[in-house]
């Protein structure tokens, strides 16, 4: 299926790509995965992004991934993200992920040979017409150092070059300025497990979250309390998760995610490298959490 910005509303799963003991992709946990979120009310996952070890995957291997996804989800929405710095190799991605069946793509600011915001704007309207398929911009300037401002995001929208966005950043006066200048018109979504509840008060319509990998439905029954403008009930809801929370970003996601999701009974293997397992210090922390977690039965 393909997307557009009002059919987009709720949690779509950052997932992370299971791998087998030689760093091979692990299909059948792939498959189990996607199942998961959508069996917990996910409204669609997000695979290949960051969580998902993009950069550390093939060309093939992506289209692989999203090849599984798109079949295991079985019409639900898959967006795959498109992290490549350089346009022509993100063109690529999005027409691989095109043939592959997903329902639109989320793709990464310009980073590294960073533009002005006319040229990010310029960037976006050309993607979309060498893409055939509905863009999400991907904003998360903590990685990028490139932040798109809410003109140009309200401009890209009336280019029609993007549907929605993944608002990963903890400016919320600037949310709050990209709400009121193209909320109405793109689907925003928070990118953020701490402002989420937040976010979606002041009018995210959804989040894009990389620890709904294991727990989705703490994220949806969030989403869904906050979306009736219940912001302390979210935050309540919310509480349980947010030393796991924590914890999973105390070093590069996915590593320290991977190995929380083995101590809680989900393995889906470790990550490549330039990422590692978590250090011994880290690893004791994410034991803790685990067992408080399971204490309020979350697992």
């Amino acid at each position: 299926m393909t997307l557009s910005a009002e059919s987009i509303r709720g949690l779509y799963t950052a997932i992370v790509t299971p791998l087998k003991e030689d760093k091979s992709v692990d299909i059948a946990s792939l498959r189990k995965l996607v199942r998961f979120q959508l069996d917990n009310r996910a409204s669609g996952i997000v695979p290949i992004g960051g969580t998902g070890e993009y950069a550390a995957l093939s060309r093939s291997e992506r289209k692989t991934v999203v090849e599984v996804c798109v079949e295991a989800a079985e019409g639900r929405p898959v967006i795959p993200g498109v992290v490549s710095p350089g346009y022509q190799d993100a063109v690529e991605a999005g027409k691989d992920f095109a043939a592959a069946g997903a329902s639109a793509v989320m793709t990464v600011t310009p980073y590294y040979a960073t533009g002005t915001q006319d040229a990010i704007r310029s960037y976006f309207k050309q993607y979309r017409q060498d893409v055939d398929l509905p863009v999400l911009l991907y904003q998360i300037p903590y990685r990028t150092n490139v932040s798109v401002t809410a003109e140009t995001i309200a401009g890209m929208a009336e280019d029609n070059s993007i549907i929605g966005m993944k608002y990963s950043s903890y400016d919320v006066p600037e949310f709050i300025k990209t709400v009121k200048a193209a909320g109405s018109e793109i689907a925003i979504l928070s990118g953020e497990e701490s402002l989420f509840a937040t976010h979606v008060a002041l009018g995210a319509r959804g989040g894009v979250l990389a620890s709904a990998t294991i727990y989705p439905r703490v994220w949806v029954d969030v989403f869904e309390m906050a979306s009736k403008g219940k912001l302390t009930e979210a935050l309540a809801l919310q509480a349980p998760v947010n030393d796991v929370v924590k914890t999973i970003f105390l070093e590069t996601n996915p590593g320290p995610l991977k190995k929380y999701m083995e101590l809680a009974g989900m393995p889906v293997g470790s990550v490549r490298l330039p990422l590692q397992d978590p250090t011994q210090a880290t690893l004791a922390k994410l034991q803790a959490v685990v067992k408080q977690a399971k204490l309020v039965n979350l697992a």
